[in-house]
């Protein structure tokens, strides 16, 4: 049974640390697939898109992603690598670990993402949208930055707009 973990919010400093690689033998064990479990539980509680092992106070390389589109299934990504691609975009940009607020931030406008999946098996994901946004800023948590390190305007999330970016 999964269950809702707490997520961190800015100012906790286990958010600022970069994550530590994933030993491909630890992904097998029962409780890193209760961790991977737990995860999805808690980002489709919040209701998220994304959420990065730091933002649930576990110092690991990997995060949940599940932008709902029909390109992309639900996945887990293990020691990611990320791969650029695409020009440069501004975005609107909000984070669990920030509640309420949302700001501007360049990102590029397709990636290609390598790592594990849950089974330790290899995995490449390519997007565009919504997706390589996400998987950019789950990326940045592990490397233990925020987007309003980055972002412009950062302010409280006004419009229905806003505030779903906001909560995503």
């Amino acid at each position: 049974m999964a269950y809702v973990r707490e997520i961190l919010t800015e100012g906790h400093p286990a958010l600022r640390k970069i994550a530590k690689r994933v030993d491909p033998k630890e992904i097998r064990e029962p409780l890193f697939q209760q961790l991977i479990d737990d995860m999805f539980e808690t980002m489709y509680e919040a209701p998220g898109v994304g959420l990065a092992a730091p933002q649930v106070s576990v110092s690991k390389r990997f995060f949940v992603i599940d932008v709902h589109d029909d390109e992309h299934e639900a996945a887990v990504v293990i020691n990611p690598r990320l791969e650029m691609a695409g020009e440069d975009i501004e975005l609107k940009e909000g984070c669990l670990s920030v509640p309420g607020m949302v700001g501007e931030i360049v990102r590029k406008s397709r990636v290609t993402v390598t790592g594990l999946d849950r089974n330790g098996q290899k995995i490449r994901l390519e997007g565009d949208g919504l997706f390589a946004q996400c998987v950019q800023h789950e990326i940045d948590h592990l490397d233990g930055k925020l987007y309003i390190d980055r972002a412009t305007n950062v302010r409280p999330a006004l419009t229905e707009e806003e505030k779903e970016t906001a909560e995503a």
